[in-house]
């Protein structure tokens, strides 16, 4: 993965939500989501040095969703967010990635907004489930609570919902 200089005023909190069973993943899901689960449980304290070298910058420094999904996409071939964004270590970069759907489908990404107005979070849709009456996404990704892991986050948050799409990028 490349090495990318972020200034100073994009390190703040970490991004994501509670997580839960991680028996959501097999094999029929796309490519992209069995290389980012393979990451699964790694977190910030207990796998620092395999992270940073993974995604090319220090997780416990730097927010790092954006370089997770990006490193993922590296590794398996696919074009990221540097091919189209100055700032691909911000979860909005991938706002202008690929072809926007309305409809998620297993490995799509999707953008969550959060705090200020150019941060956000981002990870890979892996499912919608109801809970108590509203649909939740199911996303897997990096630095949802210091980790890689599966979270779900509520559906109407999301602000875009990106496809792979070798010829948009």
């Amino acid at each position: 993965m490349k090495k990318y200089l972020l200034p100073m005023f994009f390190v703040l909190s970490a991004c994501g939500t509670a997580t839960i069973d991680r028996s959501a993943i097999t094999d029929k899901h796309p490519r992209q989501i069995v290389s980012a689960y393979s990451y699964y449980g790694w977190s910030e304290q207990t796998h620092r040095e395999k992270l940073e070298e993974l995604v090319g910058v220090d997780p416990v420094e730097i927010e790092w969703c954006a370089a997770f999904v990006n490193a993922v996409l590296s590794e398996e071939g696919m074009e990221g967010s540097d091919t189209v964004s100055a700032f691909p270590l911000t979860a909005k970069s991938f706002m202008l990635w690929g072809e926007e759907v309305k409809t998620p489908q297993s490995g799509d990404i999707v953008v969550f907004p959060r705090g200020e107005p150019w941060q956000g979070h981002v990870g890979f849709y892996v499912r919608t489930k109801i809970i108590d009456g509203v649909p939740n996404y199911l996303i897997l990704g990096g630095n949802q609570d210091d980790s890689v892991n599966l979270s779900f986050y509520p559906a109407s948050l999301a602000i875009s919902i990106r496809r792979y799409s070798p010829q948009s990028l």
